[in-house]
């Protein structure tokens, strides 16, 4: 019996050297039924090139997640973002695909996985798409444990894995998120679930409000039109994607035994700027203004909670330097 169909969509922006290893550790997958498409925002750097002389097996990406897999050059289409067309890429266990969609704008997050959804949903048809953040390694099994999950219950409209930190002080067994909780009443709107005693984080699905858009699978039938809202262009498009997709009756899993590591920054909240911070504040009460109905009457408990948040944030920063 045929496997479900799996488009998985990465986003490239001027990081090439992240994204070659998470191809890498895609074309070793157990899997053996899935699409990829690297959707490129426009870089500023040589990340086309780079991406086309690793298909065609120029570079050897070899880490300590990924041993090379001498399974290049890839069956490898480029085309621009109006140039759609139909191209045959499936990834098999003999034959592996790549897509490489170039766009001539940095569209941000949203509209640029849109396009790769609106691709794939024209000329592909799969019966799931995933969106896959460039600075992840997957697990061999992490597509295989998601998809068995997925076609248990038809009602299963989300699926998120267990995500580790790629290097937490030379650690890569620390759980950086498994499933997130949805909370209005205080700011940014939203929490993982690690935060509360009532989940179960042994068990093998664990069912939430929401995962993360860096490893997030959907069923087709519950993609939104369009996947995701480009008015959110700097974060929460998976948190209001997940909510619209529950709102029609669909369930938000998470998956414990589908393993993805995520190479979040550590040192992030250290070296970011004022406008970094701004924009974080701005996207989270954009949010919040979407989904909750009396959000003017709760803006001053926004702003308490904001104000307690960032400056205890700032004496922490304060403390470690």
């Amino acid at each position: 019996m045929t496997k479900p169909l799996v488009t998985i969509i990465l986003l490239n922006w001027n990081g090439y050297d992240d994204t070659l290893e998470a191809l890498e550790s895609l074309y070793q997958i157990n899997y053996p039924n899935y699409n990829v498409i690297v959707v490129d925002n426009n870089s500023s750097n040589d990340s086309i090139e780079q991406i086309t002389r690793y298909a065609n097996g120029e570079i050897i990406v070899e880490t300590e997640y990924t041993k090379y897999q001498h399974n290049k050059p890839l069956n490898f289409t480029h085309i621009m973002e109006d140039e759609f067309k139909k191209v045959n890429y499936t990834s098999t266990d003999k034959e592996k695909g790549l897509l490489l969609i170039e766009n001539y704008e940095n569209y941000g997050f949203a509209k640029g996985n849109n396009l790769a959804v609106e691709y794939t949903l024209k000329y592909d048809n799969p019966d799931y798409v995933l969106l896959l953040n460039n600075d992840t390694i997957v697990d061999p099994d992490f597509l295989e444990n998601m998809i068995q999950v997925a076609v248990s219950d038809e009602k299963i409209g989300i699926i998120g894995p267990k995500f580790y930190y790629y290097d937490y002080n030379n650690s890569h067994e620390e759980i950086w998120c498994i499933g997130s909780v949805v909370d209005l009443e205080h700011f940014p709107g939203h929490h993982s679930i690690m935060e509360e005693e009532r989940y179960d984080l042994d068990a093998e699905v664990i069912e939430c409000d929401w995962v993360s858009g860096a490893g997030l699978l959907i069923k087709r039938d519950a993609i939104p039109q369009p996947c995701l809202d480009t008015d959110f262009f700097f974060g929460c498009e998976d948190v209001d994607l997940a909510i619209n997709v529950k709102n029609r009756g669909y369930k938000i899993v998470t998956v414990t035994s589908s393993i993805i590591w995520h190479k979040v920054g550590m040192s992030r909240h250290k070296n970011s700027t004022f406008k970094t911070e701004y924009n974080h504040i701005k996207t989270n009460l954009q949010f919040i203004k979407k989904h909750k109905k009396n959000y003017y009457l709760s803006l001053p408990k926004y702003s308490y909670q904001i104000a307690k948040l960032y400056s205890k944030a700032i004496i922490n920063r304060i403390s470690n330097k």
